[in-house]
């Protein structure tokens, strides 16, 4: 009966902590390496819960690792580029025909509107027609009889009397170039998260109860946070050894209630004097971690806009305190192994441990006497 509560009450104690150490779903997601990076507002199904992003933000993967958007009444847009601190997305189509497409664009029932939409015309001429070069022509709606072109509606009086007007849309960008190899911008307004960005933090809802948003996880959020992240780490890793005296306490208790009074009173000496603490004056204190010279001689960097580590490594998250790295935290990479995590984090790890926390290779110390 003792053994069921002991190991009730460990339960208990350290659930929360293994909880803790998995990590969130809604950090960043791709749809594959170099690809698009994927957050709060946006989530990736069906690698992400839809509670990790926001209403009409949802985002697919195509078999060839391409990230792709679907608006209500519409085939699925390819997405090129994801502004957040602007808050701005661009698309194309994978038919290489957005015009087509254009013509017919609503993008009501969706969060998205168009960015810096501007009035231009439509309109058809005879095939082999002489066309002034200012008329851009759009090569995939033309056909054996005839041939599309676009022009701001300003100029249309321009327009050849041979030509016809096919119809004047609003479109979310100025045609400078070939309008054939355009893009299609959209904006979003809500939810505002251009503030997160500014500040270098991650913006989420503050619940799954209450849909508002709030900024998560800022660079600047101080020791306070990285000590938490260090304490649950070295808590989880006393969790074996606890887990295992428990077991063995317990056994010796239930076994107790079927042997005889000596044995009892054997066994419980034994268990008295191997969990008896050793007085303060006979212990030996031995430090496992390295010295300060030692951690100060490993490589430290700070990262640059891209906030990529300088190993070439594509981790995007620190392996100790789970949080993502962001342009100019400072970063130490260790020797040999070059695993690379957030400074505070690893200096507060060596000062307990002498190994790699991802690879367990062991460090190389200064030797006393060396500079």
């Amino acid at each position: 009966m003792a053994f069921r509560k002991q190991n009730l009450l460990l339960f208990i104690i350290f659930f929360p902590l293994l909880n803790a150490s998995h990590p969130n779903p809604c950090y960043t997601s791709t749809c594959g390496s170099g690809n698009i990076d994927i957050r709060f507002p946006f989530w990736l199904s069906p690698k992400q819960p839809e509670s990790c992003g926001h209403t009409g933000f949802k985002l697919l993967c195509t078999d060839r690792n391409k990230t792709i958007l679907e608006l209500p009444k519409f085939k699925p847009f390819i997405v090129r580029e994801i502004d957040y601190g602007r808050q701005k997305i661009r698309l194309s189509d994978p038919d290489r025909c957005l015009a087509r497409r254009l013509l017919s664009f609503d993008a009501s029932g969706s969060p998205f509107s168009m960015f810096l939409p501007r009035s231009y015309t439509v309109f058809t001429c005879p095939k082999d027609k002489n066309v002034a070069p200012s008329f851009r022509s759009i090569h995939c709606l033309g056909n054996s009889t005839s041939s599309f072109f676009v022009t701001e509606s300003e100029q249309v009086s321009l327009m050849p009397s041979s030509c016809h007007i096919f119809k004047t849309v609003r479109l979310p960008f100025s045609f400078h170039g070939d309008i054939n190899y355009q893009d299609l911008w959209l904006k979003w307004n809500s939810p505002d998260c251009r503030y997160c960005e500014r500040t270098n933090s991650r913006c989420g809802f503050v619940n799954n109860t209450i849909l508002q948003v709030h900024c998560f996880g800022s660079i600047y959020s101080g020791l306070h946070t990285t000590s938490l992240h260090v304490i649950k780490i070295i808590s989880l890793s006393l969790v074996g050894p606890i887990i295992a005296l428990t077991f063995c306490v317990g056994l010796v208790m239930f076994s107790s209630e079927r042997v005889s009074p000596q044995i009892q009173h054997a066994m419980a000496a034994r268990v008295s004097r191997s969990v008896t603490p050793v007085p303060e004056s006979d212990q030996v204190i031995t430090r496992t971690g390295l010295d300060e010279s030692t951690i100060e001689s490993y490589k430290k960097v700070e990262l640059g806009e891209s906030g990529r580590l300088p190993t070439g490594s594509n981790d995007v998250v620190c392996s100790i305190c789970l949080s993502e790295y962001a342009t100019r935290e400072t970063v130490r990479c260790l020797p040999e192994c070059e695993h690379c995590f957030h400074a505070e984090c690893i200096d507060a790890w060596l000062k307990l441990h002498s190994s790699c926390p991802v690879c367990r290779r062991n460090l190389p110390r200064i030797r006393e006497g060396c500079n």
